[in-house]
């Protein structure tokens, strides 16, 4: 009797198995399909032909250099920093009407500030040690309009803060300036930074500098949009669920997503820098990861820069190097073949590079990794209803009508992101565990030398609206906003429309360097990121 059960227990088992199995086949096939008739939709409606980035004259060629190598050629007087400011300017200027990515400037008056600057060079008023303090003296920057410029607009993208200034700098906006980097304009950002795509009722939607049918993501896709551009050689993002590296990815340059906690956030969408719990983090982006680490010891406290260990050199041969195949999340779609060739690509280089090799391996709870987001962004300290207000909580139903009838200031975007607070919430138990034990298996499979190597999503960059239907795929950024671990955003080339390919590199909490290092290491090997334009 007892064997019969055994057997019966066995195979009603099996059978749940094969169902389960089943469904999943299932659903990826209708993924497939949604995915096939919304492409091929989209590409209808957007029709077919697409525009690039203008072409970019040699004389010209000042915009694609590094921060980095900027900021030695001013100290050097090879050119001057009115020079570079104006060049900077003059691609804005000429970028911006096809990708739309500019709040707020060009600033005019970033030119009277070179101009100073090159004055008390040639006075010799500047000596080393202001040099030393200020490694970025006379390199131009962007950020995106969420984060406080003194003096300049700070609209969060709706329509009711249209005409409100920023009566102070953010802290990274500070500390950027006073190592001497200019500001020269801000950036587009979807209303309160709360969707996968860059429009507003301000100045409308952010286009790819790529394919001006396609997205730039969200929420930092001015900045990534500009960067890819050469229309600015850093960018300060913020990212809460994917917001430096998706556009980082769709755009094809670097972003770097911080340790929790290690960038004070005062400043950057109204938050105070002293709130108690939250994933929002704020971080560099660029087009040349060399630049990353030298912007990363500008924007953390020395105190903080000593506690990373940022001076010190890594060798990333001594490190321990793992993969995930795909984050099992049925509700995302399939990664695209020419991602997994990518990171295949990646595989085999450290396999080669790293006497441990590569190891695959798989985590628990990334299939339910916008369960955990959703819930995580519900502990938030900022209300986004109330902030999409500006300070008026709103009704999502309200709200909704006067969008059918044509009265609402805000984007559909937001309108869906309000209706969500509308659903069956996430099981607060049953989230902690599941984040716990994710948090867990990441920190003892990584420890203190170990780096992850991490899809950035499943497609590249989508056509504009796409992300109404596949809202999931931005999972696999947000999964480590909810782990609170730092991942850079490395670009890996093209795929075949010509759209930028890329990976993250992920470590345990307080080892950006790490992140950073590997990413100089896949930048020297692969020189992945191409750019949007012809040099002519």
């Amino acid at each position: 009797m007892v064997v019969v059960i055994t057997v019966l227990r066995h195979r009603a088992c099996s059978d749940t198995n094969m169902v389960r199995r089943l469904l999943v086949s299932f659903i990826a096939f209708i993924h497939l399909v949604i995915d096939k008739l919304l492409y091929v939709g989209l590409k209808w409606y957007w029709g077919p032909s697409k525009q690039r980035c203008p072409t970019l004259q040699r004389k010209q060629l000042i915009v694609t250099y590094s921060a980095v190598e900027l900021a030695t050629m001013i100290r050097k007087r090879e050119v001057t920093c009115y020079e570079v400011v104006s060049a900077f300017i003059d691609r804005i200027n000429e970028v911006n009407p096809l990708v739309n990515a500019v709040m707020d400037g060009p600033i005019i008056e970033a030119l009277d500030e070179a101009r100073r600057i090159d004055e008390r060079f040639q006075q010799g008023a500047i000596d080393e040690a202001e040099l030393t303090s200020k490694p970025f003296l006379g390199v131009p920057f962007t950020t995106k309009d969420s984060t406080a410029v003194k003096d300049r607009l700070h609209t969060l993208g709706i329509v009711a803060r249209s005409g409100v200034k920023s009566n102070n700098d953010a802290e990274c906006v500070r500390l950027l300036k006073e190592a001497g980097a200019i500001i020269i304009a801000t950036t587009s950002i979807p209303e309160i930074n709360r969707w996968q795509e860059t429009r507003n009722n301000i100045i409308g939607q952010t286009n790819n500098p790529f394919d001006n049918r396609r997205t730039v993501g969200g929420s930092s896709g001015g900045e990534g949009a500009l960067l890819a551009a050469c229309g600015t050689p850093i960018g300060l993002g913020t990212d809460i669920g994917g917001s430096i590296r998706m556009p980082a990815f769709y755009c094809g340059v670097y972003g770097h997503k911080p340790t929790t906690g290690i960038i004070n956030t005062r400043g950057c969408s109204l938050r105070t820098g002293r709130e108690p719990s939250t994933m929002v983090v704020a971080g560099p982006m660029t087009r040349y990861a060399t630049d990353l680490l030298p912007l990363m010891k500008v924007l953390v406290s020395p105190e903080i820069s000593v506690s990373l260990k940022l001076n010190e050199p890594t060798d990333i041969r001594k490190l321990r190097y793992f993969y995930i195949a795909e984050s099992g999340d049925i509700k995302c779609s399939a990664v695209q073949p020419q991602l997994q060739k990518a990171m295949d690509r990646v595989v085999d280089h450290f396999y080669q590079l790293a006497p441990g090799g590569v190891k695959k391996v798989t985590l628990s709870g990334t299939e339910k990794t916008t369960n955990m987001w959703r819930y995580w962004m519900t502990q938030e300290p900022a209300n986004f209803g109330t902030l999409l207000g500006n300070g008026k909580p709103l009704s999502p139903l309200v709200e909704l009508a006067k969008k059918l009838t044509g009265r609402s200031e805000y984007t559909m975007a937001s309108i869906y992101s309000l209706i969500d607070t509308l659903l069956p919430q996430e099981k607060e138990d049953i989230i902690k565990e599941l984040t716990r034990r994710c948090d867990q298996e990441l920190t003892e499979l990584l420890g203190d030398d170990g780096i992850l190597f991490y899809h950035s999503t499943t497609h590249t960059a989508p056509y504009h609206y796409a992300a109404f239907v596949n809202v999931y795929n931005f999972s696999y950024w947000c999964l480590f906003n909810v782990l609170h671990v730092p991942a850079t955003q490395v670009p890996l080339g093209l795929d075949a429309d010509g759209l930028p390919l890329g990976i993250q590199v992920v470590a345990s909490r307080n080892r950006d360097r790490h992140c950073l290092a590997v990413a100089e290491e896949m930048e020297r090997v692969f020189n992945g990121r191409i750019p949007p334009f012809i040099v002519d």
